[in-house]
């Protein structure tokens, strides 16, 4: 597997932000296609200056994300990491299992660290720019303040350390990370009526999800899956009837009371 080099790092993350979360801005916010502008969570519209600030707040983002990445590569190369190469070293069952088993472990650290960083003390120093975006937009899906992108980027390594994976389950891994982290500040609804409610579904976030998180601070902490929401009680108890409204299309007299 050939070396990547910091600024090539960068411009792939960059150019992933642009192409993932831009290119959804550009379809949910900017193109609106008719089938989902009912399905708008909030009727506000953020500031522009937010916007602003989520797009330069994301590149300080991918430029950590960058150095995280080198160090990764350089840990492989020196042999401290437990990526390989060959799927027959572990089968392809392990292949694809490790890439749940790498989303379930990631989910974990998420919740932990992200209730760690709402405590009153931490809020504005790790936190406070994420939640800036009041109204959240496919572009805030990676705007961090530098100390929070730190700490969503040690996951990466440390699971490397610690659990064997394929280079290409991996790869596989952020892409799926970097989709459902837009797909979670969407600002529409994509996911279908009763997804909230289904025996296999209802364990899965959505932006109907995320978005109260945006609103309420203290409710939907996940970031793949509800079931630490559910064991912690900080499960919103509205949620499914949030999502059915808004996937009815009977939302936005709601939100704009309570706005």
């Amino acid at each position: 597997m050939p070396t990547l080099g910091y600024f090539t790092l960068l411009f792939i993350l960059t150019l992933r932000y642009l192409l993932v979360a831009g290119g959804a801005f550009l379809i949910f916010w900017i193109w609106k296609p008719k089938w989902v502008a009912p399905r708008r969570i909030q009727q506000r519209l953020p500031h522009p200056e937010v916007i602003r600030r989520e797009i330069l707040w994301s590149f300080s983002t991918s430029l950590i994300f960058a150095a995280a990445g080198r160090l990764l590569f350089w840990a492989k190369e020196n042999g401290h990491t437990l990526i390989y190469e060959s799927v027959s070293d572990y089968g392809w069952w392990y292949l694809f299992l490790s890439i749940l088993f790498y989303m379930i472990l990631h989910d974990t650290y998420f919740y932990w660290t992200h209730r760690w960083m709402h405590t009153k003390t931490l809020f504005k120093w790790f936190h406070q720019v994420h939640h800036d975006s009041r109204v959240p937009s496919p572009l805030a899906a990676f705007s961090f303040h530098p100390l929070e992108a730190l700490v969503e980027a040690a996951i990466l390594p440390l699971l490397a350390f610690l659990f064997p994976i394929h280079i290409g389950a991996f790869l596989a891994f952020l892409t799926i990370m970097t989709f459902l982290s837009v797909i979670n500040h969407l600002g529409y609804e994509i996911y279908p009526k009763g997804f909230p409610d289904h025996w296999l579904t209802r364990w899965i976030i959505s932006a109907t999800h995320h978005d109260h998180h945006h609103q309420s601070y203290g409710h939907n902490l996940g970031l793949y899956f509800t079931w630490w929401d559910h064991w912690m009680k900080t499960q919103d108890l509205e949620y499914s009837k949030r999502f059915a409204q808004i996937t009815n299309g009977s939302m936005e007299a709601t939100l704009q009371k309570a706005a």
